[in-house]
């Protein structure tokens, strides 16, 4: 029986093993490799396997090549070809490249600063999900979190009355202590000085 099941997930290991072995494309392993190049300070052949799949439009490549002309890494500092290989990743639908365009419009980086368009790139990729809106699971979710939110400020303002009003009464006490007067026998010979 034990050697049934060591043979059943020995299988079960090299199945999902050869599974995710296949799932690997050659996109992963040029990029994989480009990786190691630029780390290893070989920059222009890692930028040539870049180029090549960000042209088959590949969004890590693209976003790979945004990001080293943004910050001049290997290569002369751009910022109209990071934005340009931004653009590139972003149109894809990659939410992080859609937020550094965004960031490039805040700062005005290699564009005019414009904050309209960079709050349009910040939330483009909610945009997409607005039909989404009005199906009950959202709503319900949507109530939900309201539900936690309003039962957080309400622990927090209690918590926040309570610390005032033993401060208050604190300070109340303090007040209602008797001042201490000075002994009688201590005026008359301070008074006769």
């Amino acid at each position: 029986m034990l050697k049934m099941f060591v043979r059943i997930c020995f299988v079960a290991f090299a199945i999902s093993l050869v599974a995710v072995t296949a799932r690997a494309t050659p996109a992963d392993d040029d990029l994989r490799q480009a990786a190691k190049l630029h780390k290893g300070g070989e920059t222009p052949q890692a930028v040539a396997i870049w180029h090549r799949w960000a042209n088959q439009g590949n969004v890590d490549a693209a976003y790979n090549l945004a990001v080293i002309h943004q910050y001049g890494d290997g290569v002369p500092l751009d910022y109209a070809k990071a934005m340009e290989w931004y653009r590139v990743a972003a149109e894809k639908g990659d939410k992080v490249s859609q937020f550094q365009i965004g960031l490039m419009y805040q700062n005005g980086q290699g564009v005019e600063a414009n904050q309209e368009e960079a709050h349009r790139w910040f939330t483009m990729h909610r945009q997409h999900h607005f039909h989404h809106k009005h199906e009950p699971q959202m709503v319900a979710w949507r109530e939900q979190a309201l539900a936690l939110i309003e039962e957080r400020d309400r622990r927090e303002q209690a918590a926040l009355a309570r610390k005032n009003s033993q401060q208050v009464i604190a300070e109340l006490k303090q007040r209602a202590q008797p001042l201490e007067c000075p002994q009688p026998g201590l005026l008359a010979a301070n008074a006769g000085q």
